[in-house]
């Protein structure tokens, strides 16, 4: 808390104070502590952009690099004050002029020369051109970005926090890159003005020492311009340090390890070049009059990194204790285990293994976990695990989901690849598909087209992304399903510890657990769900009392849900429903039956069919639209007609006039008569 304290206002401080310098003349002692620090500094911010691991772990570098530069020519401005008026700006200035270039005014002249070349020609104006194409690309990337978080927060694999903060990197990202764009311009304006300062400096120096001071212009040129070098060179040095620190951190790619790390870990991965390097040296030795020894020391070098033995490979998780494990016998409980038909598979085909391998960066499984958690806060309903195994027989890039043992759902994911979804989709190269969820035009590209897609507007997702958001789309189609007995009861004994008296009221006094069930997978199939099991609970037990008819203790549940029904419709307060026509309700309530799996409605088929392709054509035009409708009828009839509408393959809600009273505003969209739609 204290250095925060002293950050906070040591930091405006020193700002404050540099430009003071500008201004106020320092001592020569003081400006050697000052030029000093300015050297440190710089191989300071030089060590810092090696070690980050990506570069908005040095996110303030922009403004470190305004106020390093700032403060580099306040030093200037100072130590010329003092060179042009007592011919003296301290030691640093002093011994850079005469011990690092040798007493030669044309030696100083020429390193300054070349230091400038080196900075402003090389360094300065690659990380600038760097910094401006990276900035224009994380700018284009960002919508594409935006959309595959969406995506990822949609099919479960990560939760709101996290979609937050992805969302905030990103925008920090195009930050930073806008800023570096604008800060690498500081560091080629310092560059310039070190130029312009030095010939400034030599001629004043000159005009002072021969005018003012009476020396001769011989002695003149000797003091003045020794000293002027060396202030330029003292600048310079500084100046150089933070335009490789510039270029190091607008070049870095994200990786877990250090520049340094990643350089020496990536160059001696293949053991091929090393060798080759190591037998060029060597040939170089025999050209007639070259030095034999230093090239034999680099090829020697070179060949015991080549030939050195590869570390033995460390065995995976796990891996050692399966295969020293005694395999089990023939038993009828190992027989019985293995025949056992799991609720939910995964099955990969042989090249998809990478998928689940966490060695090769494969993250597959931990996805599939965060899927459960995300069905689990979204449907109220616990998965079951799923089990992920590969499957010889299916064919290559294929993947299928089981459920209970029968595949439900089969798609591909080709290794090596992305999936581009979008419209203008023609420029890429790759196989053509279509999104397995949505049905969208998809493309699967190389993976090192990514940014290009990207760029293009297109949404980019990996294969991993892809399985997880299919297998989701099947999780949730299915959770009536995947609802078991045995789930039932956790759900129920859950429950039961904050609520017991809401359980013990409901089961076994009135309903039996397989009673509920079936309440509750018939919730679950309408997409309503089932994480308010109290209230559910709690509309049960009055309904019960009075009669145990599914249809009825399934609506008694829906009306107790209120506004949690009607928020996934709600679009700003407003519910789009499509309604029946008066007449045509009437005789739907006529034609109403009871059996024994609920009430359904005996209708002339030819008014069914033709209320049919209305519905249809009203929700296509709603969806158009960009509006999500619903179905309204009377309370009698919803069970019924969502029946009606499922078999016939609507995918639309159906809700009952209670279950609406509690909306905010309801918009028509249309009415059905049973022979024409009429809009509304």
């Amino acid at each position: 808390m204290r250095n925060q304290r002293l950050a906070k206002l040591g930091v405006p401080l020193g700002v404050v104070a540099v430009v003071v310098m500008l201004v106020v003349p320092l001592p020569p002692m003081v400006l050697d502590l000052l030029i000093a620090a300015n050297i440190i500094a710089g191989v300071l911010i030089l060590t810092t952009a090696m070690a980050v691991r990506k570069p908005l772990d040095f996110s303030s570098f922009p403004a470190v690099l305004l106020i390093a530069t700032l403060f580099r020519l306040a030093l200037n401005i100072s130590a010329t004050r003092l060179v042009l008026l007592d011919g003296y700006a301290g030691k640093v200035i002093e011994t850079f002029g005469h011990f690092v270039v040798g007493g030669s005014l044309v030696v100083g002249i020429i390193v300054f020369a070349i230091l400038v070349v080196i900075q402003f020609v090389v360094i300065t104006n690659g990380a600038g051109r760097v910094a401006e194409v990276g900035a224009r690309f994380k700018l284009d990337a960002m919508p594409g970005k935006q959309m595959a978080i969406d995506a990822d927060l949609n099919s479960g694999l990560i939760d709101e926090d996290e979609a937050r903060r992805r969302r905030a990197e990103v925008s920090e990202e195009a930050d930073f890159y806008g800023a570096m764009d604008g800060a690498s311009k500081f560091v080629k304006g310092d560059a310039i003005a070190a130029v312009i300062i030095t010939l400034v400096n030599l001629l004043g120096g000159f005009t002072v020492g021969v005018l003012q001071n009476g020396m001769t212009m011989g002695d003149a040129v000797q003091t003045y311009s020794l000293l002027t070098v060396g202030d330029g060179l003292v600048s310079q040095i500084p100046a150089l340090l933070l335009s490789v620190a510039t270029g190091l951190i607008v070049t870095r790619a994200a990786s877990q390890n250090d520049m340094g790390s990643d350089i020496v870990a990536q160059l001696t991965r293949d053991k091929q070049p090393l060798r080759i390097a190591g037998f060029a040296a060597i040939a170089l030795c025999i050209i007639p009059g070259m030095p034999k020894l230093p090239f034999l020391v680099v090829a020697a070098i070179f060949l015991f990194l080549g030939f050195r033995p590869d570390p033995a490979p460390v065995p995976a998780e796990g891996l050692a204790e399966l295969e020293a494990a005694p395999k089990e016998p023939d038993t009828i409980e190992a027989l019985l285990e293995e025949i056992q038909v799991d609720p939910l598979e995964l099955e990969l085909s042989a090249d998809l293994v990478d998928l689940v391998d966490s060695s090769v960066g494969g993250d597959l499984l931990s996805r599939v976990k965060s899927l459960r958690r995300k069905v689990a806060e979204e449907l109220g309903v616990v998965v079951p695990p799923v089990r992920t195994r590969d499957n010889l027989d299916l064919p290559l890039r294929t993947y299928a989901i089981r459920l209970f043992g029968v595949e439900v759902a089969r798609g591909t994911a080709p290794p090596g690849t992305v999936l581009a979804i979008g419209d203008n989709l023609t420029s890429l190269p790759g196989e053509r598909t279509l999104e397995p969820v949505f049905g969208l035009d998809a493309v699967w590209i190389p993976a090192e087209l990514r940014s290009q897609a990207e760029i293009s507007g297109a949404t980019v997702v990996d294969r991993a992304s892809v399985v997880t958001t299919h297998l989701a789309d099947v999780v949730r189609r299915n959770a009536a399903r995947l609802l078991g007995r045995e789930e039932t009861r956790m759900l129920s004994e859950s429950l039961r510890r904050t609520h017991p008296t809401v359980v013990e009221e409901l089961t076994p006094a009135q309903m039996t657990l397989g009673e509920v069930q079936r309440v509750l997978q018939r919730l679950l199939a309408e997409g309503v769900s089932i994480r308010d099991l109290a209230r559910i609970f709690e509309s049960l037990s009055l309904r019960a009392a009075v009669s145990k008819d599914v249809d009825g203790l399934v609506l008694a549940a829906r009306e107790a849900l209120g506004p949690a029904l009607l928020q996934p419709f709600a679009e700003g307060g407003v519910v789009h429903v499509i309604s029946f026509d008066p007449a045509l309700e009437q005789r739907m309530l006529e034609s109403f039956r009871m059996g024994e799996d609920g009430g359904a409605l005996a209708l002339d088929p030819d008014v069914a069919q033709q209320m049919l392709m209305q519905l249809g054509q009203l929700t296509h035009e709603s969806e158009q639209a960009d509006h999500n409708p619903v179905l309204a009828c009377a309370p009698q009839l919803r069970a019924a007609v969502q029946r009606l509408v499922t078999q016939a393959g609507a995918p639309v809600p159906v809700l009952s006039y209670t279950e609406l009273s509690t909306a905010q505003q309801i918009s028509s969209v249309g009415v059905l008569h049973g022979a024409t739609a009429v809009g509304a």
